[in-house]
């Protein structure tokens, strides 16, 4: 980059511009978009339709349906090579004649690819702690690990919080707490990435939780108190203010499971990368100590967080569940009172 502001600088300011004016402008731009490492670094945390290994990365693939049919693309060049769709900053696909977005965009993620590891660990360690245990008495190893984690999802989180009636709904908080837990996991290897950090994977996990929400209520109040708690046991002349806002607060609780898991999951690595980032800014080895000092108790800060934000979506979860299957109604509290 000084070489090319030296070479302007010479420049006579009588030259007239010409057709390579936009292409240096271009060049530079992207000089000073490499120049700037914490751009570089925080690239790493986001999601991208590419998996960094060692010695280089393996391109996924671009998966759209559309109007004229299913298209599918090795990786984002064979994509912009075929012409039907261009590819934005962003890498998000665009039709090349209309500029509009595909109708369904199925295209793998690193992600979606993290994520479905995440289940296939999960699946696997399942199934070898399941028979470990019933071919012994006393369960050891990977079967005596699962079931200390079940026995205390069951005895600390179910039972408190949704009494003997939430048993029922054990294996769906089990299945939320060991896969959110190792999605956590997974970002800390390295070149590993945290599907956590994507809001829209944890949207995803709020909106089967707000599912198993409503319908844990259901089952236990029956729809006719279901509907009567969302008047708030006021008086009728207060329901069109009442409804309103006891209709916002189902969607809340889901909306902030989504958001804190996503926070907290994508605020730690930031942290992480910033501080890294202070190595190749110092570029000293004294310097360089401190923060990989801190780097060092931040890792192992954040394996603490990733078991304790599993732990919170999942207390959390069965806590509002057990407020929807409370036998009494806010209707039957107002008339008591």
């Amino acid at each position: 980059m000084n070489e090319h502001l030296d070479t302007l600088a010479t420049t006579p300011a009588t030259v007239a511009p010409s057709r390579e004016a936009p292409a240096a402008e271009h060049k530079a731009e992207e000089a000073q978009g490499k120049g700037n490492l914490f751009a570089e670094l925080l690239h790493h945390t986001q999601d991208a339709h590419e998996i960094e290994f060692p010695g280089g990365h393996l391109a996924l693939p671009y998966i759209l349906l559309d109007t004229d049919g299913l298209h599918v693309y090795r990786s984002g060049e064979s994509l912009q090579e075929a012409g039907t769709y261009t590819l934005t900053e962003k890498e998000t696909p665009l039709r090349a004649d209309t500029h509009a977005a595909p109708m369904i965009d199925l295209s793998l993620t690193k992600h979606i690819v993290f994520m479905w590891v995440a289940a296939v660990i999960l699946i696997l360690v399942a199934v070898r702690a399941a028979r470990s245990n019933t071919k012994r008495v006393v369960a050891t190893g990977v079967g005596n690990m699962m079931e200390v984690v079940i026995v205390f999802v069951r005895d600390e989180i179910i039972l408190p919080n949704m009494g003997p009636d939430g048993l029922r709904y054990l294996p769906y908080l089990l299945t939320t707490f060991f896969f959110i837990l190792v999605m956590n996991l997974l970002g800390l290897i390295p070149y590993g990435s945290t599907a956590t950090g994507n809001v829209n994977v944890t949207a995803g996990l709020a909106v089967i939780a707000f599912i198993m929400i409503q319908y844990s209520a259901i089952r236990a109040q029956g729809i006719g108190h279901y509907l009567a708690h969302l008047t708030g046991g006021v008086h009728w002349l207060l329901w069109p203010i009442m409804i309103p806002i006891e209709i916002l607060g189902l969607f809340t609780k889901p909306f902030a499971l989504c958001i804190r898991l996503f926070a907290n999951m994508t605020g730690g690595h930031i942290v992480i990368v910033s501080l890294i980032g202070l190595i190749f800014i110092f570029q000293s080895f004294l310097v360089a100590l401190a923060p990989v000092g801190f780097v060092v108790g931040i890792m192992l800060l954040e394996i603490f967080v990733a078991f304790l934000q599993a732990y919170i979506f999942t207390m959390l979860t069965s806590l509002f569940m057990g407020l929807g299957m409370q036998a009494e109604s806010h209707e039957s509290h107002g008339s008591a009172h």
